[in-house]
């Protein structure tokens, strides 16, 4: 399928923020193995492939890159800032999984480490990713508290 259009498209991405629904709640980071933040933590994600759903995206994306598969995610919201990737326009769809306890997981792909983090001690997130977490953690306060 090729289509020619006047206007220039963005690259649309999907990140998934994975959650422990524990006391002392643990959220599941990547250190990018690339520029751009190489060495820096992000959430599991990558680019929308052309035959797959942004949900689907997202589901693979966190597979590859730490070997966890969710069935059920929830979608946190869009973003969309004009600067939030130096490699070109770019906005991502975010999704929220809740698993019980932290799993072993293993960083493969595009990812150098995969580890869990105490939502209480994150650290410096790249790109728009603190402000991703901060809506995660308002809807897993929200998921959390109707159960």
């Amino acid at each position: 399928m090729s289509y020619t259009y006047k206007y220039p498209r963005p690259a649309l991405t999907a990140d998934v923020v994975v959650i422990t629904k524990e006391s002392d709640p643990k959220v599941l980071l990547i250190k990018r193995g690339f520029e751009p933040y190489k060495d820096c933590w992000a959430f599991p994600g990558g680019f929308m492939d052309m035959d797959e759903t942004a949900e689907q995206c997202a589901v693979r994306e966190l597979k590859e890159e730490t070997g966890l598969i969710v069935n059920d995610i929830k979608q946190i919201g869009a973003y969309s800032k004009v600067d939030r990737d130096p490699r070109g326009r770019t906005v991502t769809i975010a999704y929220l999984a809740l698993i019980d306890h932290p799993v072993s997981v293993t960083a493969d792909d595009d990812a150098s480490q995969a580890r869990w983090y105490p939502l209480s001690d994150l650290p410096n997130l790249a790109f728009d990713h603190a402000d991703i977490m901060n809506d995660a953690i308002q809807m897993f306060n929200l998921l959390c508290s109707n159960t």
